[in-house]
């Protein structure tokens, strides 16, 4: 792809078996933008239903939400990269209030902080779960910090720089922490959560969430690395 038929933004969405959110991420993508579906194995027709819907679909063998994210970022080749949930529980349509920050150059990484449209919207053992990681991230990383939101924003050439290596639930912590270490401004910018379409792979059940919070407290016993991967 060319400069001048670059986007401006892309967005990695990890995808395992959303056909019935799809239709609805994919529109709403932001005029311009590009979306990257990674599909990790969906076993229904995810993959042909992004590739009709003008999606660049990235098939990733090895499974794992931080595999997908990983392949996402690789296959991107837009100066801001943005990753989402593919299951409707987030709307991408609001990604590029989050996405300023970092265009303006007042934040490197901006977060999404989700708020519940509905009690169902997310589970009490996830938000539990969410509380308790944010209270470590303080400890860990000195952020102030209320959710470790799946939407996210930052500039390509930084994210390639954290050299995340996490490739399972924990990706999206060590990229909050891996920033944090290389002084990183990182901001929370509130979104709507939604109830997703069908039933989440990580945290929808109690023995899901539990195996993300192994992985999480994995990278959060990481030693803190020198300050590198500083935004160009």
């Amino acid at each position: 792809m060319t400069d001048r038929h670059r986007p401006l933004a892309e967005v990695v969405l990890p995808c395992l078996n959303e056909a019935a959110a799809l239709p609805w991420v994919l529109e709403r993508i932001p005029p311009g933008w590009r979306a990257i579906v990674v599909d990790n194995g969906s076993t229904d027709s995810s993959a042909a239903i992004a590739a009709s819907l003008g999606a660049h679909v990235v098939g990733e063998p090895a499974r794992g939400f931080g595999a997908a994210c990983a392949a996402g970022l690789r296959a991107a080749t837009a100066p801001v990269v943005c990753f989402c949930d593919c299951d409707a529980s987030l709307d991408p349509g609001l990604l590029p209030s989050l996405a300023q920050p970092v265009l303006d150059g007042e934040a490197d990484l901006v977060l999404g902080r989700r708020r519940p449209t509905t009690r169902g919207a997310w589970s009490v053992h996830a938000r539990l779960a969410n509380r308790e990681l944010a209270r470590l991230i303080r400890r860990r990383a000195g952020l102030r910090l209320h959710d470790l939101g799946p939407m996210r924003v930052a500039r390509r050439e930084a994210l390639r720089d954290l050299d995340l290596t996490d490739r399972r639930s924990g990706y999206p912590l060590q990229m909050v922490v891996r920033a944090a270490d290389a002084g990183w401004r990182v901001r929370e910018v509130d979104v709507p959560y939604y109830p997703r379409a069908g039933r989440s792979k990580v945290t929808g059940t109690w023995r899901g969430t539990w195996y993300a919070v192994r992985d999480m407290r994995a990278v959060l016993s990481e030693p803190p690395r020198s300050p590198a991967g500083a935004p160009r």
